[in-house]
This record gives C-alpha cells, structure tokens and sequence, in this order.
C-alpha cells in the first residue's frame, strides 16, 4: 500500500470504515484505497482488539458492499457526512 494521505484522510477512512452505511466503493472512489488495502489500514492503525471487533462487525455486512447491498439501502453515504469539510462525496448532488 503506497498512498500519501495525511492523518486527517486516514481520521476519515477509518470513520467510513465503521460507519454501516459506507460502503467500500466509496472509500476507493474518494481515497483510491481498495477494501483489502482498507482492511490493512485498519490493522495498521488500531489496536488488535479493536480491529479484531471491527472484522467480526463487517462480516457478512451487506451494505459494506455495494454489489450485494440491498436496493431498499439508496444514500452513497451516512447522513452525518454531509457536515464534514474536504469531502468530495458530501459536495456531489
């Protein structure tokens, strides 16, 4: 994994990583990180304990995926993104 992001981007990868609703097309399209190196950035940065919880949470998780989610799931993102600065996704109508 050879991205240059800033700790304010990998803040923002790891809060869209645990939000139900974000799915990891979301996280490529706005980081260019694809969900195995997802994955790896959350080991790297979080404790083995929390990211143990973080894997057995999005296990089987539908809505992570956006091959596999449901049609009745229509926002690309979580209602709370709106209000954050330098987001690409919350600018787009």
């Amino acid at each position: 994994m050879q991205h240059n992001l800033s700790p304010e981007q990998i803040d923002r990868i790891i809060e869209m990583a645990w939000e139900d609703r974000t799915p990891f097309e979301a996280i490529e399209f706005q980081f260019g990180l694809i969900e195995k190196e997802v994955i790896e950035l959350m080991r790297t940065e979080m404790k083995a304990s929390s990211f143990q919880m973080w894997r057995k949470r999005m296990k089987g998780r539908k809505t992570k995926h956006g091959s596999i989610r449901s049609n009745s799931v229509d926002r690309f993102k979580c209602t709370r993104q709106r209000t954050i600065s330098l987001n690409k996704i919350s600018k787009r109508k």
